[in-house]
């Protein structure tokens, strides 16, 4: 536990006292300014605070806290859903598509009209590694262009472009797939070609922003792969309670011990 909050392991106390029920996330960060919140025997005031909750001992007044279940969900996210909790606009979200009552949340985004794998969890030391583009976790995508990007394209991509708003080169390993390549049976139609893309890191609408630099605009784009998570055979809406070994796969990718986990 870093009791200063520059220590950017693990999660934030606030968090892990929400996810475990004490209470909403804003009303737990009252009670941590109010000293009423002790980790490792020790009162921590500090908002941002991080903790280990696998391993640090967590009380509020007193009482240790239940650490919420460990949940993990692979969906088949469809185009037309969003990658949240719940939306102000009432469009459907990817979280009403998981059979459970308890928290859970999205890994990282996919685009309103990009489809494919979504990890949701209340894990969320892995969900920070996961999505941190330091630990550098493959994503795995194919993606349909309208034309056939050329050697020159496919190079570039994979030196990397500097886009707009972008500090520094943001890169994408990319290959063409043979014109025959079909996703479930869908061929690329006359004009267009299939493109494997494997991202280290990832940054808003990144796959479509590199390939529309270099000309080819994506019309369809499908995540098939987070680190050593597989979508497999699931359908649009679709899902599927991780195995534990799938679990701790992925756990121990991100250099994570293994724990229990509960539906």
């Amino acid at each position: 536990m870093s009791a200063d909050g520059r220590d950017q392991r693990g999660e934030r106390l606030q968090k892990v006292l929400a996810h475990a029920g004490v209470a909403s996330r804003r009303r737990c960060e009252e009670f941590i300014a109010a000293g009423r919140v002790r980790v490792n025997g020790v009162v921590v005031t500090t908002l941002g605070t991080r903790v280990d909750p696998d391993h640090d001992q967590i009380e509020v007044d007193g009482q240790a806290i239940e650490l919420a279940p460990k949940l993990y969900y692979a969906l088949y996210k469809p185009t037309g859903v969003i990658s949240t909790v719940s939306d102000p606009h009432g469009r459907p979200t990817a979280r009403s598509l998981v059979p459970t009552d308890k928290r859970i949340y999205p890994v990282g985004r996919l685009d309103r009209d990009s489809e494919g794998l979504l990890l949701l969890t209340n894990d969320g030391a892995l969900a920070q590694r996961l999505m941190h583009p330091r630990y550098e976790h493959e994503k795995h995508y194919y993606a349909l262009v309208g034309g056939n990007p050329s050697p020159e394209a496919l190079r570039s991509l994979r030196r990397g472009l500097v886009l707009p708003g972008e500090s520094r080169p943001l890169k994408a390993e990319v290959q063409r797939l043979s014109p025959s390549w079909h996703w479930r049976g869908h061929r690329a139609p006359q004009g267009g070609r299939w493109l494997s893309i494997v991202l280290r890191e990832g940054h808003k609408h990144q796959i479509r922003r590199l390939l529309q630099a270099t000309g080819h605009e994506v019309q369809r784009l499908i995540r098939v792969r987070m680190g050593t998570l597989h979508l497999g055979d699931l359908e649009p809406g679709q899902g599927r309670w991780l195995a534990t070994q799938e679990r701790d796969d992925l756990r121990a990718a991100a250099g994570l011990g293994t724990r229990e986990a509960e539906r």
